[in-house]
């Protein structure tokens, strides 16, 4: 007998083998057959209505199938601690043509420990690494004149919060959305409390597995949530770690949008996560990859930007809708060359 609010359903052994078999070679993504008879059905509502597309509004540019690819442009710590910096960066994600532009907040003696602070460590900003940790951090006085610049300039901009009272700092500025790093995937209190703030989220799924992946969501919720297939190595240089098919395994697990987070030195995988149907793209840039700073190896100039966010419009159409038609251009070609038209 079904337990109250479920239905029994009767299915044949042999279907019930393949849903064992098929969630086994696909690294356990489901934690039962009931999960992955949902799974399956909304993947069926997803195929056959358009209805049933999920979509993700950030504001007020709608992310999902059928819709152009969100560019943002991560600026995280490549500011080095400087607000002139940080506002040339983000005129360079304007001229290029940029969505929305991302940073990092900290509460760096939450995220670090006293031991992890006290390290020795040469920086422009002292001799530890707590003197280079605080002297990467922005606070209210430079958050202040990020909002203020970024309306002057009409880009989206939003943080990814490290830490908890980092969302409350957040907040005040009312964004638009919220990123979570990576590194924060397994964070359940972070998670819950960025859940509630019910603001759209991305995620990032560097460094994490399927496993991994699942509990995230089913803390999250697929409505108003954006995945990041991502490979937490700066730079990533081994192209056999990109597994950009991801991306599609993504697509296939969760009703949600998929994009990538690249940390390549170049533009090729970028582009290629277009071409597999990615509805977000997000790279670090930097003015310079040999300006001092962790993550400018793995971030793109303003050349290389630009490539992005202009394939970004190109992309979307080059794919189309998938529906086998004649197009119009064929149409005078088609009056010329076909000689019998008997099917």
């Amino acid at each position: 007998m079904a337990k109250e609010g479920y239905s029994s359903i009767t299915v044949p052994d042999e279907f019930s083998e393949r849903i064992d078999r098929f969630n086994s070679n696909q690294g356990n993504l489901f934690p039962s057959k009931q999960k992955a008879l949902q799974r399956a059905w909304v993947d069926f509502e997803n195929k056959y209505s358009r209805d049933g597309e999920k979509t993700v509004e950030i504001d007020g540019k709608i992310i999902g199938p059928g819709h152009p690819i969100y560019v943002i442009a991560e600026v995280g710590i490549n500011h080095n601690g400087d607000i002139d910096i940080c506002k040339k960066l983000i005129d360079m994600a304007v001229d290029s043509g940029c969505d929305a532009v991302k940073f990092q907040k900290r509460t760096v003696d939450i995220i670090y420990t006293k031991e992890e602070l006290a390290k020795s460590r040469d920086s422009p900003f002292g001799n530890t690494n707590g003197d280079l940790k605080r002297g990467l951090e922005f606070g209210d006085k430079e958050y202040r004149q990020i909002d203020n610049y970024c309306k002057e300039k009409n880009i989206t901009w939003f943080a990814s919060p490290w830490d908890i009272p980092s969302v409350d700092f957040l907040e005040k500025f009312d964004v638009s959305c919220y990123k979570i790093a990576s590194a924060s995937l397994t964070d359940k209190g972070l998670l819950e409390r960025i859940k509630a703030t019910n603001k759209p989220i991305i995620l990032s799924t560097g460094m994490s597995d399927a496993e991994q992946v699942r509990k995230a969501v089913d803390i999250l919720g697929e409505d108003n949530l954006v995945l990041l297939s991502c490979v937490s190595a700066y730079p990533t240089l081994n192209l056999a770690d990109q597994n950009l098919k991801v991306i599609e395994t993504l697509k296939k697990s969760y009703s949600c949008p998929v994009g990538y987070s690249g940390h390549e030195p170049d533009t090729f995988p970028t582009l290629m996560a277009m071409a597999l149907g990615a509805n977000v793209i997000e790279r670090h840039i930097t003015l310079g990859r040999t300006m001092y700073g962790s993550d400018q190896a793995s971030s793109l100039e303003k050349k290389g930007l630009e490539v992005i966010c202009n394939r970004a419009k190109e992309i979307p159409r080059i794919l189309g809708d998938g529906k086998k038609t004649v197009t119009d251009s064929e149409v005078p070609i088609s009056a010329k060359l076909r000689r019998v038209d008997t099917i």
